[in-house]
């Protein structure tokens, strides 16, 4: 995967799923203040039930709305195996056991998931312990994750 790719599929996506929570908050909305989620008794919360998803969806939407910015104000910087880590690049890492895996260090939308064919990319935060342990590290450093069992130690192998 290419560095160029990611950025336009991470607006793409995060565009696509505002118009869902966006459109999911109207349609809950609209059944929250619906005649027939009137309550019938003291006991029937339906109404009230349905506004709580309303708000989560937009609340969510919100969320969205503020990654999405984040990303479309974002400049790409070029990475060379000396320059420290920090955000906008993309690093492949290397665990011991010889498999390998893309990260793109973005401002937001930690955890997305970018498939091209057999590619996959993971975008995570500088907020995540992963995004931590990468920042200011150079190609060739190792990183370690994780506590004691669930220890895990990779290698940079590449970034730009």
């Amino acid at each position: 995967m290419y560095k160029e790719d990611i950025l336009p599929r991470i607006i793409a996506i995060l565009t696509a799923d505002l118009k869902t929570f966006t459109d999911a908050a109207k349609t809950a909305h609209a059944a929250a203040t619906h005649a027939e989620c009137l309550p019938d008794n003291k006991y029937d919360t339906t109404g009230l039930e349905a506004s709580y998803i309303a708000q989560g969806q937009a609340n969510r939407a919100q969320d969205i709305r503020q990654s999405l910015e984040s990303y479309r104000n974002l400049r790409l910087r070029n990475f060379d195996e000396e320059t420290p880590i920090r955000l906008t690049v993309l690093v492949t890492i290397e665990a011991d056991d010889g498999s390998c895996r893309q990260i793109f260090l973005g401002p937001d939308a930690g955890g997305l998931k970018l498939i091209d064919g057999d590619d996959e990319c993971i975008v995570i935060t500088p907020e995540s312990p992963l995004g931590r342990a990468l920042l200011g590290k150079v190609c060739g450093d190792e990183i370690e994750t994780g506590r004691r069992e669930t220890r895990k130690t990779f290698t940079i192998v590449a970034v730009s």
